[in-house]
């Protein structure tokens, strides 16, 4: 139980993942670009650790503005539902969550949607990339297919989040997800939140690549915590007005 075997081990994956994924995140990114030429916003959920992914593509620093986190707690915060309904220990497993999360959300017709599962089979996550591929809009997944092709649907149609998507991004972590082995079974060690967040950080800075080399200005946050970073990303986010929100 080696942490310096853990290190190497997400070393290793830091540097095959640009390499091996570079197909997949050139097509991600010309969907996020075609997103922000039509004005669209990104929608990223993820729930669970997954929601931390979302956090990195949405309302940071360095991160696009025309952004938003979609989550599970948002049917209380946007829905109006009882606080006491997030302890459902069945929350992440009801599809129908799904269409609440999307009927409090401010959804445009030319918008993109990011979903992040590192296991990719509830109920909340399968249906929601469903309805929004019924709605037509563009949908990239960031998931491990390790771990999605090893275990069943817990969605009624049997259908996983990697089966949905436009474009899927595997981060590939393991089944289980943790990388060192445990003596009496089980492991330690996870590493699908290191690596999703380093595809998601991969396609964005290929967005910004992109717009840069076709003249474009892309929209990107300042740190909040540079001088003008306040003005800079509050004259960008006026421009996202009633389109993206920004809170818990």
């Amino acid at each position: 139980m080696n942490p310096d075997t853990y290190a190497t081990h997400v070393a290793d994956l830091v540097r095959t993942i640009p390499r091996t994924h570079a197909g997949e995140i050139g097509r991600a990114a010309r969907l996020i670009g075609t997103c922000l030429d039509n004005g669209g916003v990104i929608q990223a959920f993820g729930s669970g650790h997954s929601e931390a992914v979302a956090m990195e593509i949405a309302g940071r620093a360095g991160g696009l503005v025309p952004t938003n986190r979609l989550a599970l707690r948002d049917i209380v915060l946007y829905g109006g539902a009882d606080r006491a309904e997030l302890t459902r220990y069945d929350l992440e497993r009801d599809p129908a969550v799904a269409h609440r999360i999307l009927a409090a959300a401010p959804i445009g017709e030319p918008d993109l949607f990011v979903v992040i599962s590192n296991s990719g089979v509830n109920g909340v996550v399968v249906e929601l990339a469903r309805a929004v591929k019924e709605r037509g809009h563009d949908l990239i997944a960031i998931t491990s297919l390790a771990h999605s092709t090893a275990v069943a649907s817990r969605h009624p149609s049997g259908a996983r989040l990697c089966d949905l998507a436009d474009v899927v991004l595997d981060n590939m972590a393991p089944y289980g997800d943790a990388v060192l082995p445990l003596p009496d079974g089980g492991a330690v060690g996870a590493v699908s939140t290191i690596t999703s967040a380093l595809l998601a950080q991969l396609v964005v800075t290929r967005v910004v690549r992109d717009q840069l080399e076709a003249g474009k200005i892309p929209p990107i946050y300042l740190s909040a915590n540079v001088p003008e970073g306040d003005e800079h990303n509050l004259r960008l986010e006026a421009l996202y007005a009633g389109r993206i929100r920004r809170g818990s």
